[in-house]
């Protein structure tokens, strides 16, 4: 057995094992029991609420209907819920209470386990062929494991938005994201780069450039260099391939970096996460910054990183201040103390489809929104 965390059951009166994986970083369930198709969801639900988790060994397709049927029993919780919870007091608690919400949704869907063979394949009737998704989100496999049903489907949702891509019309091309690396599916953002007069055409770094597409958007406005930087490896492979297949990878060079890369330029540009709240899993450290971290870390090194009259572009909703979790004073003392001034604002409002949808719990913040570009200089 590798150093991967075990997870381990009784199955015809032995007690067996396997690798355990979970991408949300969660440890094995302590409880595993065998499940098939004879299980009702009523039991189910019951049990993955008490912390038991299934194992399956009965139809794919039916434990696909079985993880449905427990997803409506929490809906319908939820919503009986409602009726005898008071309202929110206040923003900042609608927010927390939501989060609250979907750790424990997603805490009972995970109890819903498959097994998976060295090769990928997963050893149940009915079972797809998963071997080329969890080939690209994983990597190579050596051994056989046990992940949840609800990470599988994730898996192969990402892999579907892989392999079509997201049409960025600034680009007037596709972005391809990798499972695990935020998708450019709020475009409004992408619109402020693309608006924005450039200071300057030289060399651009791009800070946390996640799946490369405001590194290939300056690329495509002429910038003759561009440094992209990102921590997570996923990101970084994930980027160079939309650079490649975009004919962007000659003007962008793309490393490893906490932040900044050595030197000074022109232009640095950075969208970092824009909640600031804790992340329940590793995934989702794309939008959220503890603790606003990423941000204040951009901040406190800007200046050091620009070129005299060099602007850095700051790309941040306010959903967070209309969440009450930071607020503009906050980020405008951030800009002060670091020793930077603020040139000049471009704002816009989102257009996804949670701006507008009144039964979203944080709606009243969402309507309000606002994504802006922030051009900051030197003092």
């Amino acid at each position: 057995m590798s150093d991967y965390p075990v997870i381990s059951w009784t199955e015809d009166g032995e007690t067996r094992s396997a690798r355990w994986h979970s991408e949300s970083g969660s440890p094995p369930p302590k409880k595993v029991i065998i499940a098939d198709d004879k299980l009702n969801a009523d039991t189910a639900y019951r049990l993955a609420c008490e912390g038991t988790a299934l194992l399956w060994r009965g139809d794919f397709q039916n434990a696909r209907q079985l993880l449905q049927a427990l997803a409506r029993r929490i809906e319908h919780k939820s919503g009986k819920s409602k009726k005898v919870v008071k309202v929110a007091a206040s923003p900042t608690e609608a927010f927390h209470l939501h989060r609250q919400a979907q750790s424990q949704r997603a805490r009972t869907l995970a109890m819903l386990l498959l097994p998976f063979d060295a090769d990928y394949r997963i050893p149940l009737r009915r079972a797809p062929d998963v071997q080329q998704a969890c080939s690209g989100a994983y990597g190579s496999s050596t051994e056989p494991f046990v992940a949840s049903l609800r990470e599988l489907l994730g898996l192969i949702g990402a892999h579907e938005w892989r392999k079509k891509g997201v049409e960025i019309p600034a680009l007037e091309g596709r972005i391809h994201p990798y499972y695990g690396v935020f998708s450019p599916v709020r475009g409004e953002y992408i619109n402020l780069v693309a608006d924005t007069p450039l200071p300057s055409t030289a060399l651009a770094f791009d800070i946390g450039t996640g799946t490369g597409v405001l590194a290939a958007l300056l690329a495509k406005r002429g910038v003759k260099r561009i440094v992209a930087t990102d921590q997570d490896q996923r990101a970084l492979n994930c980027a160079r391939e939309n650079l490649t297949r975009l004919g962007a990878l000659k003007q962008v060079e793309v490393i490893q970096a906490d932040l900044f890369p050595e030197g000074r330029a022109p232009l640095v540009v950075c969208n970092p996460p824009w909640v600031p709240a804790r992340p329940n899993s590793p995934i989702e450290y794309a939008v959220y910054d503890p603790e606003s971290r990423m941000l204040r870390g951009f901040l406190a090194g800007l200046a050091a990183h620009l070129e005299p009259k060099g602007e850095g572009w700051l790309i941040l909703s306010d959903l967070a201040e209309h969440l009450g979790l930071r607020s503009r004073e906050e980020l405008l003392a951030w800009i002060d103390a670091a020793g930077l001034k603020v040139l000049g604002k471009s704002d816009i409002r989102p257009h996804h489809p949670r701006a507008s949808d009144t039964q979203d719990p944080l709606h009243a913040a969402r309507s309000a929104e606002v994504t802006s570009l922030w051009r900051l200089a030197a003092k």
